[in-house]
């Protein structure tokens, strides 16, 4: 069955372009495109596509205003093609959380040749969303402020065991760890998270959540001590793992090739905690797609790490949990509104 794409793009080039690339792949295909959310929204309400590839900053209507009425109308799988400056990185950041399934960062100069040098990363990125379940955005906080001041309290409980808790995740994942992170108390354990995004676009989004959260959220730094109330979050581009050093975690930053097709790499991080914590660390695999993090999973859970995976009904993409699932890889299989209260059970068991 061949993928229907639509495309909205102010650009002429990218349109054209976009169509090239598309053609070259016999299982996708350009429905059509628009100039403008204006034109683009009879078409496909008319002729409703697989997935949208969406631009940001428009005339007449800008690409986040769009998505959002899709959202609430009928929700379509949806791309967004966003420049890599820190205005569209925002906007983009915004559109993930009304229900964007995936970022394709596109820079200012030279874009029809970053297109062509891209081809195999887009054209499976779009088949990628097509195969999803879009979400709307669980929770808005962006009007919120955390009520509790940022990391660990004084008293006897910042005395507590750090029980590190890592997560992977993908496709749908930027939704999932706002749900989660947003729910955490200030005094939650150390968390290190793999989020497949493309670099540049992680250190916004750390700062994006660290405005929403009673936790501190930053993107990981080579050194960093995984404490309570800190959740640090894997650069693009680069690997995170996590090693142990006079009873406490570090995050350990490095450059090197992509492992299952991606840098950061959930199994990178995932083999690293277990070479380390052992027993002592709860591991997450959520929304996404493809494998990776799995095989990770299965030597932490093998191992005696607590293993949990996220279930069917509440993912964008039951990829990298079913994945993980069929490798026997995982104790408890749940819905992502329940994975706050399992961290928190985790470390209360002390």
């Amino acid at each position: 069955m061949t993928v229907q794409v639509y495309v909205v793009d102010d650009s002429a080039v990218v349109r054209q372009t976009v169509g090239q690339l598309l053609s070259s792949d016999p299982e996708i295909a350009l429905l059509g495109s628009a100039p403008n959310p204006l034109i683009a929204g009879p078409a496909i309400r008319k002729q409703r596509p697989d997935v949208l590839l969406l631009d940001i900053e428009m005339p007449g209507m800008d690409g986040l205003t769009f998505l959002r009425q899709l959202m609430a109308e009928q929700p379509i799988p949806t791309v967004i093609c966003s420049t890599l400056t820190e205005k569209g990185g925002a906007v983009a950041l915004e559109a993930l959380a009304a229900g964007a399934v995936a970022v394709v960062a596109k820079p200012r100069l030279g874009l029809k040749g970053f297109l062509e040098d891209s081809r195999r990363e887009l054209i499976q990125t779009l088949k990628s969303a097509a195969r999803s379940q879009p979400k709307r955005g669980p929770m808005r906080h962006d009007a919120l402020t955390p009520t509790v001041p940022k990391g660990l309290p004084s008293g006897l409980h910042a005395l507590a065991v750090n029980k590190p808790v890592v997560i992977g995740s993908s496709t749908g994942g930027t939704q999932a760890l706002e749900l989660i992170l947003t729910s955490l108390p200030a005094d939650c354990p150390g968390i290190a998270i793999v989020q497949h995004m493309p670099e540049k676009f992680t250190a916004m989004y750390a700062q994006r959540l660290n405005g929403i959260c009673a936790i501190e959220v930053r993107e990981a730094r080579d050194g960093d001590r995984l404490q309570r109330g800190l959740a640090l979050i894997a650069p693009g581009g680069r690997h995170l793992q996590i090693r142990k050093t006079g009873g406490q975690y570090f995050a350990k930053v490095t450059d090197g090739p992509p492992v299952n097709r991606h840098a950061p790499s959930v199994d990178v991080l995932f083999r690293s905690a277990a070479e380390c914590a052992g027993k002592d660390l709860l591991a997450i695999i959520l929304t996404g797609m493809g494998d990776d993090g799995a095989r990770g999973m299965k030597i932490l859970h093998d191992g005696g790490a607590r293993t949990i995976a996220q279930d069917e009904a509440t993912c964008v993409v039951f990829g990298m949990p079913k994945e993980a699932i069929k490798l026997g890889a995982i104790d408890e299989v749940l819905p992502l509104q329940k994975m706050t209260a399992s961290i928190l059970q985790f470390d209360a068991r002390g």
